[in-house]
């Protein structure tokens, strides 16, 4: 189910990336570029040709065919500044993979599509759209999943992100293609429970 599969990989940049939540403690940034390469390696046993990597604030920039190599080199050229316009990134992400489908270039296990995240999007109801229109346009429920992992600890975040895992169907999404963890519930689990409990979900 893991092997035979796309991932990409959606990183938050936004100027709240810098801060840090215990004091003495690393930046939101620092264990970001660590859980990075922690999903870069675990991917890249799985998807030999390397992640996608988006790294989004008020714009996004794409990079193709990231191994664990380059990951630091990624981090070096961005620094957290701007906005959370996560609507933006993703739907880039979600018509990328469409794209691909239409023209038979996915893979035979679909596509994994990690956000790793802080806070909240400056578009609640765009995000919420965005993955609702998603769903409706796939044929079967294990083709495409989301995971959002939130690092930091912010409260509304938490609570917005829960809204998505639980409340996209009743909002009309055709299928439960999203699933939440919390850098808290990463520490406990294994990338590869998360990308399992992703897809599976």
């Amino acid at each position: 189910m893991l092997e035979n599969r796309d991932y990409t990989l959606i990183i938050d940049k936004s100027g709240s990336m810098s801060l840090t939540d215990q004091p003495g403690g690393k930046s939101r940034w620092a264990v970001m570029q660590e859980s990075t390469l922690a999903l870069a390696s675990k991917c890249e046993q799985l998807d030999p040709d390397g992640l996608t990597v988006y790294l989004f604030s008020g714009k996004f920039k794409r990079y193709e065919n990231v191994t664990t190599s380059k990951v630091a080199q990624l981090f070096l050229e961005n620094e957290p500044a701007g906005r959370t316009d996560l609507a933006g990134v993703l739907q880039d992400a979600l018509n990328n993979y469409f794209q691909r489908k239409a023209a038979r270039q996915t893979k035979l296990n679909g596509e994994t599509i990690l956000v790793v995240t802080d806070g909240e999007p400056d578009d609640r109801k765009a995000v919420m759209r965005v993955i609702i229109e998603a769903s409706r346009l796939m044929d079967r429920d294990e083709e495409l999943a989301i995971s959002f992992i939130q690092v930091g600890t912010d409260a509304q975040a938490t609570k917005f992100l829960k809204v998505l895992d639980d409340e996209l169907q009743n909002a009309g999404a055709k299928f439960d293609i999203v699933d939440t963890v919390t850098i808290d519930d990463m520490e406990d689990m294994t990338l590869t429970e998360v990308l399992l409990n992703a897809i599976t979900d």
